[in-house]
């Protein structure tokens, strides 16, 4: 598939998950806020599926908080709530931002996001896809030496809002397997593809201890639209709890590698405090 084939049916799957993963997540915004100790949360939240119809909704202020320590967690909660939305941003406390990475890990560029992320004595997220992973073990276990996060997005990227329940569940314990076996830990969060999310998809990944995590702000890098596009996007789009959405896989990254070595430094010369996020155990 060349490049002007992948945009196109990228868009055109994002055009489904506006229809499909919307539908299933639309109104049931309020789980967040009823949890005992958990921050505040806009009264004007959009649905979950904010990040497949970005042009119309916008992020909600449904937050995280940042982690004290690096690495991964260890011991699996004895619950995992099923969320009715993911995750958007962080607590704003220590002027904290979250930078993640999609669909690898890819021989080709996640090492050069790695060495970048470790010049600056930075940790991560990295969102995996199982078929990646299976072949790339090694790179699993650098992001666990590291202190990088693993989380879950899916066996092969598809668009979950389509599939049914046991090819959902498939796609996530299949990945979860994998990363397990090389990272040590099985994943603590997941991402839907396409940020089309709907219910059977917070059940599944609740029911494998996994906690729904969107982004705040999105790069576009997939587009290729030049280092210095994401760049700006990614420095426009800063701000306390902003969660910052990139790809180290599903073709060429070498512009998303020259990206992050420019903006990282200028984002902790402004002070943010790039982090990841803790969970909320219940």
């Amino acid at each position: 598939m060349n490049k002007d084939q992948f945009i196109s049916r990228r868009r055109a799957l994002l055009a489904g998950a506006a229809a499909l993963g919307a539908a299933g997540t639309a109104g049931a915004v309020h789980l967040l806020g009823a949890e005992p100790g958990s921050p505040a949360r806009s009264a004007a939240a959009p649905a979950a599926g904010a990040q497949a119809n970005r042009a119309v909704r916008r992020p909600s202020a449904y937050r995280l908080q940042p982690i004290a320590g690096y690495g991964p967690a260890r011991g699996t909660p004895a619950r995992t709530l099923v969320r009715h939305e993911p995750f958007l941003r962080m607590s704003d406390r220590e002027h904290s931002m979250v930078l993640t990475f999609d669909d690898g890990p890819d021989p080709r560029y996640t090492p050069g996001i790695l060495r970048t992320l470790k010049a600056h004595d930075v940790r991560a997220m990295f969102f995996v896809c199982g078929e990646m992973a299976a072949d790339n073990k090694d790179l699993l276990r650098r992001m666990s030496d590291e202190g990088h996060i693993v989380g879950n997005h899916t066996w092969s990227h598809p668009l979950m809002t389509r599939l049914g329940r046991s090819a959902i569940r498939s796609q996530m314990e299949r990945t979860s397997d994998v990363v397990e076996e090389a990272y040590g830990e099985r994943p603590g969060w997941f991402r839907a593809p396409y940020g089309a999310w709907n219910r059977a998809v917070f059940e599944i990944g609740a029911d494998l201890g996994m906690e729904p995590l969107a982004w705040t702000v999105d790069t576009l890098d997939w587009t290729t639209p030049g280092a210095g596009s994401i760049e700006r996007r990614v420095m426009k789009g800063a701000g306390p709890g902003v969660v910052v959405l990139s790809h180290d896989a599903g073709g060429n990254r070498s512009q998303s590698v020259r990206a992050l070595r420019d903006y990282l430094p200028r984002l902790l010369d402004s002070g943010y405090h790039i982090t990841v996020p803790r969970r909320q155990l219940t």
